[in-house]
């Protein structure tokens, strides 16, 4: 199973979680979460991550030329975009994105595109990491080949997606020791549960 590795604030911890096994590390631009980076201090980890690592842009509400604008500074390679307020003209992106889902219900699920990829995050009222977990009966004979599941994902409960089909899941507070610092063992023991299914 795919495993980007959220809220990655310094270069240990992305080393880290590449050793661990992960495809793509996540990097928070929302000034206000406990995660933020700043972008130029982003771009210096991202050049020093190895080749096939993707890295990912974290957005909240913010314009089409804010998030171009720091996703070239910080090297990105793909931008997830939480667009609450309907801030983001998608049609001006310069970088290919993902729209995250904030779901409250199982019909904000079933009313996705079929042919996009989606983030799908619980709903809550801070953005991000506060690890509270979508009911996964809500994904019940729909198609989750191409949702990225995230929220209150943990080594001890990845078991629980077997029958979902999911793209790839996403994980931040599950394998912290605190808030933007990631614990090296809790991550080894994500991807070890992530590789098992």
């Amino acid at each position: 199973m795919r495993v980007k590795i959220c809220g990655i604030t310094n270069l240990k911890d992305a080393l880290d979680a590449v050793e661990a096994g992960a495809n793509a590390l996540g990097f928070v631009f929302y000034e206000k979460s406990p995660r933020y980076i700043d972008p130029l201090e982003a771009r210096k980890i991202v050049d020093l991550l190895p080749p096939f690592i993707q890295a990912v842009g974290l957005f909240v509400n913010e314009s089409s030329k804010h998030i171009n604008d720091i996703c070239k500074v910080s090297n990105m390679q793909l931008a997830q975009i939480i667009d609450d307020k309907d801030n983001t003209d998608f049609d001006n992106l310069n970088i290919k994105y993902i729209e995250v889902v904030r779901a409250k219900s199982k019909e904000d699920i079933q009313n996705l595109d079929k042919n996009s990829y989606y983030l799908v995050d619980a709903f809550v009222q801070e953005f991000g990491g506060a690890g509270k977990r979508v009911a996964l009966e809500w994904f019940d004979s729909i198609d989750c080949s191409k949702i990225i599941l995230a929220g209150g994902l943990t080594s001890s409960n990845l078991k629980e997606l077997k029958n979902y089909n999911f793209f790839a899941v996403d994980v931040s507070s599950g394998v912290e020791s605190s808030k933007g610092k990631k614990d090296t063992e809790k991550m080894k023991e994500f991807m070890k549960s992530a590789n098992e299914k």
